[in-house]
């Protein structure tokens, strides 16, 4: 009797291990996929230094602040700060930050809450752009984009630019810059629940599954307009969207080079590392994948569909590219697994890699002339690529390119 009331326990104990552990792996898969929520404005502004006709502002060390390179602070009361790339040693606790440019002294002051943030240009004017607003029509909607032209002679390639999962499109405009510069015409687009593209369902990321159908509006948008190819430049998990495209899509053919910037490679790995940066044992991450790809499960999660995480983004997929493609990851990325880009690298030898000291998507922070060196160079190589035969019943024709001012026309801008 006693023996059974022991294996009774046990069993008891066994499913309320499994309850909890399910249970685990549903609130992961649901903090993976959750809709764009407001911006976490973590940092306090400790002080304000002026003393010296330069504004200085004082901030807590952390392993951000702490780092060189040209970074925004962005205030909770929608100012954005530019801060210079050196940093000033105040004390064992705090960092000082010189201020770049103009800032409205009333909205930065001591106590005012801000946010740690890569994005450097806040729109395509802060950028030095003219851009146009179009419209990308999508399964589900128009997803607004910016149509740049480049600085100097146009060519028949454009640059479509996308960003990662909670990001914002103007967090892009980066590599706009070196886009520009080497001709080419830039597209930077949005996609369904980011925040600006349309709405869809729950309004939850399928972490590239099908905003991958939207990005691929865009391309057949950039061909329909004068591209004859496109580089496609994707940020963490814009850079699972253009291994994608470049692999899978219709228009894959049109794909004439990638630019992949701290890629998404493997998204149970990304899910495990995420889940180690939050406390949480790296193993935890593994407990959402069925909440993700359980037809039943995901469901239960708020998903209309599972995702399929194998089939998303893989090294395996990424090796059958045959274009050229430059991968920028940081060294100390605590997001995406820097070991992966290292195998990535060893088995590719179309693939180069460039690897900064720095963290998830801030490479360009850290060293923005050596990164619009190397991403020029691949430019370059694509420019010099010979174009291959392209089926034009399969993509349609490319119309001559027209100045953007013409696309009005067509009802645009």
């Amino acid at each position: 009797m006693r023996a059974r009331r022991v294996v009774g326990g046990v069993i008891a104990g066994g499913v309320v291990v499994s309850a909890a552990l399910g249970g685990l792996g549903y609130v992961i898969a649901r903090r993976v996929t959750a809709p764009v929520g407001p911006r976490r404005f973590d940092l306090v502004v400790r002080g304000v230094d002026v003393s010296e006709e330069r504004v200085i502002v004082i901030l807590t060390r952390t392993a951000q602040t702490a780092t060189p390179g040209l970074f925004n602070l962005i205030l909770e009361n929608g100012t954005w700060v530019k801060l210079s790339e050196k940093v000033l040693d105040v004390s064992a606790e705090l960092v000082g930050r010189e201020v770049v440019g103009d800032v409205d002294p009333e909205a930065l002051t001591v106590g005012t809450r801000a946010s740690w943030s890569g994005m450097y240009f806040k729109t395509p004017a802060d950028a030095g752009f003219d851009a146009i607003d179009v419209e990308v029509s999508t399964e589900f909607g128009s997803a607004p984009a910016w149509l740049i032209p480049p600085t100097d002679v146009s060519q028949d390639i454009w640059a479509v630019h996308i960003h990662g999962l909670g990001s914002h499109r103007a967090g892009t405009l980066r590599g706009v810059q070196v886009a520009a510069d080497a001709g080419l015409t830039s597209l930077v687009v949005t996609y369904r629940n980011d925040g600006e593209g349309p709405s869809v369902g729950s309004a939850r990321s399928t972490l590239g599954a099908t905003e991958t159908d939207d990005v691929e509006a865009a391309v057949r948008y950039a061909i329909d307009h004068g591209a004859g190819r496109v580089v496609l430049f994707g940020w963490s998990m814009g850079g699972t969207i253009a291994l994608e495209l470049a692999v899978r899509s219709a228009l894959r053919d049109r794909v004439a080079g990638l630019v992949l910037e701290s890629p998404v490679l493997d998204w149970v790995e990304t899910i495990k590392a995420n889940c180690g940066r939050a406390g949480l044992p790296k193993s935890a991450g593994a407990l959402a994948v069925p909440w993700l790809d359980s037809s039943l499960l995901a469901h239960c999660a708020g998903l209309t569909a599972p995702i399929g995480l194998k089939s998303v983004a893989s090294v395996e997929r990424a090796r059958t590219l045959q274009i050229p493609a430059i991968v920028l990851h940081g060294a100390r990325d605590t997001s995406v697994s820097v070991d992966l880009v290292a195998q990535l690298a060893h088995s590719h030898s179309t693939i180069r890699t460039e690897e900064f000291d720095a963290d998830h998507t801030m490479t360009w922070n850290v060293e923005p002339d050596r990164w619009r060196t190397r991403v020029g160079g691949l430019l370059a190589q694509v420019s010099r690529h010979k174009r291959q035969s392209i089926d034009p019943a399969r993509t349609g024709s490319p119309r001559p390119c027209r100045r953007p001012g013409e696309m009005r026309d067509d009802g645009i801008g």
